[in-house]
C-alpha cells in the first residue's frame, strides 16, 4: 500500500508543478494548438493555446512508478515478487509512452504546419497498430526472461469479463488480435472524447482510478499470495504493479487538470489522449476485465459511436444525425455551454465507472457467499 501512496503523491506533485513549466516551454516554442476552421466558432478563441501537454502526465507517471518501486525496496518484507519492476510495468508504461509518441508526432506536425491536419488517419492507425502488436506479443507470449511469480502472462489467451471466461479460448494469435483491437478502440475513444477543456482528463481520471482499485483488490485477493487462504482469488499477473500505475496515472491527470480545466491554459493534445487510451486498454487486458471496459469507459464508447453513426449516415444517405461529431461538439452547436457539457459528460463517465465497479464487486460477493 505504501508504494501506491508514494506513486500517487509523486505523480500528482510532478504533474501539478511541472505543467506550468511545460506551458512556458511550449509557449516559447510556439507549440500552439491549431483550431479547425469548420469547428464551433467559439473554439477560435483557443487558438494558440499550448498543446502536447500529455507529455507532462506521461513523464509524471513514469517518475512515480520509479518512486513507488524505491518505496517497495525499503519495506522490511518483500512483497511477493513485486519489488523489482515487472514485465507488466513494461507493457503498461510502454503502451502509455509509445501510444503517446504516436500522438506526439501528430501534434508536432499540426504545430509545424500551423493547421489541424497532422498525421494522416492511416498513419496514426498504423502507428497504433505497430505499438499494439509489439506489446501484445510481449504481453501474451510466455518469455522465459520474464517469468512471473505465478507463471502468468500479462494478458490472457482467454477472453475475459470479470475474470477469464474459461470456454472462450482464443489462442495466442487470437489473443494478440483482441489485444490490438482493445488498444485501438481505447486510444481512439479517449482521443475522440478530447476537445473540450478538461473533458478527457477528468473522464480518464475516473477510469484510471477504477483500474487502480481493481488492481489493488486483486492484489489483496491474489492466487499467488501464499498468505491468502480464501478459496476465491484472482489469477492475474502483478496486480500491485497494475494498481500502482493506474493510481499514479490518475493522480497525474488530477495535477494536469488543475491547468487543463476551463479555461484551459494547456491542452493534452493527441500525445495525452492516445497515451491515456493505450494505458486504459492495457489495464483492461492485464486485469482480465476486457469486456468490462465498454461499461467502465461508457463515455468513450458513446462518443465513439456518435462518430461512427455520423459517418455511416452521411456516406449512405448524405444526411447528418448530429450537427457535428464527436457528440460534445453537437451539444455546443445546440447551445450548451462548454462547462455544462463537460460536467454532464463527467456524470455519464462516473455512472459507467460506478456500474462497472458494482458488477466487479457483486461478482466477488456472490462467490464468497
Amino acid at each position: 500500500m505504501r508504494a501506491v501512496f508514494v506513486a500517487i503523491i509523486v505523480a500528482f506533485a510532478v504533474s501539478l508543478f511541472g505543467t506550468p513549466l511545460a506551458i512556458r516551454a511550449f509557449t516559447r516554442l510556439k507549440a500552439g494548438q491549431p483550431i479547425r476552421s469548420d469547428g464551433p466558432q467559439m473554439h477560435q478563441t483557443k487558438k494558440g493555446t499550448p498543446t502536447m501537454g500529455g507529455v507532462v502526465f506521461i513523464v509524471s507517471t513514469v517518475i512515480a512508478y520509479v518512486a513507488g518501486h524505491i518505496a517497495l525496496i525499503t519495506l522490511p518484507k518483500a512483497q511477493i515478487g513485486q519489488v523489482r519492476p515487472t514485465i507488466t510495468g513494461l507493457v503498461l508504461l510502454g503502451l502509455f509512452v509509445f501510444c503517446g509518441a504516436v500522438g506526439f508526432i501528430d501534434d508536432f506536425l499540426k504545430v509545424r504546419k500551423r493547421n489541424s491536419e497532422g498525421l494522416k488517419e492511416r498513419g496514426k492507425l498504423l502507428g497504433q497498430l505497430i505499438v499494439g502488436v509489439v506489446f501484445g506479443v510481449i504481453a501474451i507470449w510466455p518469455i522465459d526472461a520474464f517469468k512471473s511469480t505465478n507463471q502468468q502472462t500479462v494478458a490472457s489467451t482467454k477472453l475475459s469479463f470479470i475474470r477469464d471466461i474459461d470456454w472462450l479460448e482464443l489462442g495466442r494469435i487470437g489473443a494478440i488480435i483482441v489485444f490490438v483491437l482493445v488498444i485501438l478502440a481505447a486510444s481512439n475513444g479517449v482521443n475522440l472524447t478530447d476537445g473540450l477543456d478538461g473533458l478527457a482528463t477528468g473522464a480518464s481520471f475516473m477510469v484510471l482510478s477504477a483500474y487502480a482499485f481493481i488492481g489493488f483488490w486483486q492484489y489483496r485477493h491474489w492466487c499467488a499470495d501464499p498468505a491468502y487462504k480464501s478459496g476465491y482469488c484472482y489469477v492475474v499477473r502483478d496486480p500491485l504493479e497494475i494498481a500502482m500505475i493506474g493510481a499514479a496515472a490518475a493522480a497525474a491527470c488530477v495535477g494536469f487538470l488543475w491547468w487543463n480545466a476551463y479555461p484551459a491554459r494547456i491542452f493534452m493534445g493527441d500525445t495525452g489522449a492516445l497515451g491515456l487510451g493505450g494505458l486504459v486498454g492495457g489495464l483492461a487486458v492485464s486485469t482480465r476485465t476486457t469486456l468490462l471496459l465498454p461499461i467502465l469507459g461508457a463515455l468513450f464508447v458513446i462518443v465513439t459511436m456518435s462518430v461512427i453513426i455520423q459517418r455511416i449516415s452521411y456516406k449512405t444517405t448524405g444526411k447528418r444525425v448530429f450537427r457535428m461529431s464527436p457528440l460534445q461538439h453537437h451539444f455546443e452547436l445546440v447551445g450548451w455551454s462548454e462547462v455544462n457539457i463537460v460536467i454532464r459528460f463527467w456524470i455519464i463517465a462516473g455512472i459507467g465507472v460506478a456500474v462497472a465497479l458494482g458488477i466487479f464487486y457483486a461478482d466477488f460477493l456472490s462467490a464468497v457467499s
